[in-house]
């Protein structure tokens, strides 16, 4: 796991290096999409670079995390609203390129498996965008998922509903209680996972994601079993990491030849 901590306003570009540098090689690359308020730099870094002609991501695909059971089609706090919105409008990626766990299904098992299957046929994610919760959860694999859990139903906990109250206007009893969600298994499949928490609010599940013990208490802990991890953190939400200076350290020499 590469820990980088940087000033907040640095990462979207540093994540958008990281995408430019996927598509260079592969112009047909899977991208795993994030929504939040993390990823918007992201969205805006990348958007930048597709206007100016830098990135293209006309051959891409992409799949989303998670998503809400309930809400109508078109509601303004669906994850697919908000990603056509805040991303895929901006950039060249076609539209019907971009899929997600389908929360508005009459069978929602089925649903999940068929998101499941659609992952697979694309031949898996070769980057996948996180944030993190203040309780640990990435997507919506809340404290005690299984870490070898796939796309299913999942139940909000208190907590995440009253952190994404926000986009409801402030209104707790608006967020629905159940979502789909990609689960840790299908998380660990990408090939590189890019994780971005900021601020002080995030500094304990990021302390316990870099240097905590692995356990499904934390479910963004099963991070440190995956082979490729970028983790973008700035100062407030590094504040508690015990080997802080040694990850400046190691990020300062990140392009040193050894010899």
């Amino acid at each position: 796991m590469e820990v980088i901590i940087v000033r907040e306003d640095r990462i979207g570009d540093l994540v958008a290096d990281e995408i430019a540098a996927l598509m260079a090689r592969k112009p047909d690359a899977v991208l795993g999409l994030a929504t939040g308020s993390s990823p918007l730099r992201i969205h805006d870094a990348v958007a930048d670079r597709v206007a100016e002609g830098t990135i293209s991501l006309a051959r891409a695909r992409a799949f989303t995390l998670d998503e809400y059971v309930g809400l109508t089609e078109g509601h303004p706090c669906s994850y697919r609203t908000v990603i056509e919105q805040d991303f895929v409008s901006r950039v060249d990626l076609p539209t019907d390129a971009v899929q997600g766990p389908n929360g508005g299904a009459a069978d929602l098992p089925a649903a999940c498996a068929s998101f499941e299957s659609a992952m697979r046929e694309a031949g898996g994610v070769d980057l996948q965008i996180l944030g993190i919760g203040t309780d640990g959860h990435i997507a919506f694999n809340e404290p005690a998922s299984s870490f070898t859990s796939r796309t299913r139903v999942k139940t909000l906990t208190d907590q995440t509903r009253l952190d994404n109250a926000r986009f409801f206007d402030g209104n707790v009893d608006a967020v629905p209680v159940h979502c789909l969600t990609q689960g840790l298994g299908t998380i660990m499949e990408a090939r590189h996972v890019v994780l971005v928490a900021t601020g002080a609010g995030k500094a304990e599940a990021v302390r316990q994601l870099v240097e905590g013990a692995v356990s499904a208490l934390w479910p963004a802990t099963i991070l440190q079993h995956h082979p490729h991890v970028t983790v973008f953190v700035d100062d407030e939400a590094a504040a508690q990491l015990e080997l802080a200076d040694y990850y400046r350290s190691t990020y300062a020499h990140r392009d040193s030849v050894i010899r």
